[in-house]
């Protein structure tokens, strides 16, 4: 049992050191990127693999729901976010993957719908999930505004958002916890930031 509290307690203070390293001046700049978006009635796709689609199932999930809660009236009076997971719909995805290759499976779902000033918001700890890339390579051609939370120093998905949230670590479950808490304070900002629309201060 001793051993296990220690090799907790090493992972959790090599978590918090990542999370006191967060990068929040880019997170709070991604916030800016999708309050935009909402505000031009654009969509948001999310995407990832492994953990990382989890995440990107999350994000959409909370994105589309919890930035319209009940709560202040005036929030009902507000338009909804417009967030889709690409990851989310198995036989599309499988199909891609299957008939043509599982490097394009979310850039070919992403081609029929991306416009441009979407945003296209990739998840990849390592930052160099082929499929990301693709997609993020497609977004970038359509127009469309790229974001991503990446880790491992970004990967080759740096040079391809415009804007990128690098978790300061080379460990995939720190990189992955820090994701998900990122991902909550993109939202604690937005629901905080529609609020203040809807009582008219911004």
């Amino acid at each position: 049992m001793t051993d296990a509290v220690e090799i907790y307690s090493q992972y959790l203070t090599r978590l918090k050191s990542a999370i006191d390293a967060m990068p929040v001046r880019e997170i709070a700049r991604a916030v800016d990127i999708l309050v935009a978006a909402y505000q031009a009635d654009r969509t948001i796709f999310t995407l990832g693999n492994g953990g990382s689609a989890a995440l990107a199932s999350h994000m959409a999930a909370d994105l589309g729901k919890a930035t319209h809660v009940p709560g202040p009236p005036a929030l009902a009076k507000l338009k909804r976010l417009k967030v889709l997971a690409l990851t989310d719909c198995i036989p599309l995805l499988t199909a891609w993957a299957n008939d043509a290759s599982y490097e394009i499976a979310f850039a070919a779902q992403l081609e029929n719908f991306v416009e441009p000033g979407d945003v296209v918001f990739g998840i990849s700890g390592s930052g160099n999930s082929p499929n990301v890339l693709r997609a993020l390579e497609l977004a970038r051609k359509a127009g469309a505004i790229s974001v991503g939370f990446t880790g491992c120093g970004g990967g080759k998905m740096k040079d391809l958002l415009d804007c990128a949230i690098v978790m300061p670590s080379d460990n995939m479950q720190i990189v992955e916890d820090a994701h998900v808490i990122a991902s909550h304070l993109l939202l604690v900002d937005l629901r905080v930031r529609f609020a203040a629309m809807a009582d008219g201060k911004d």
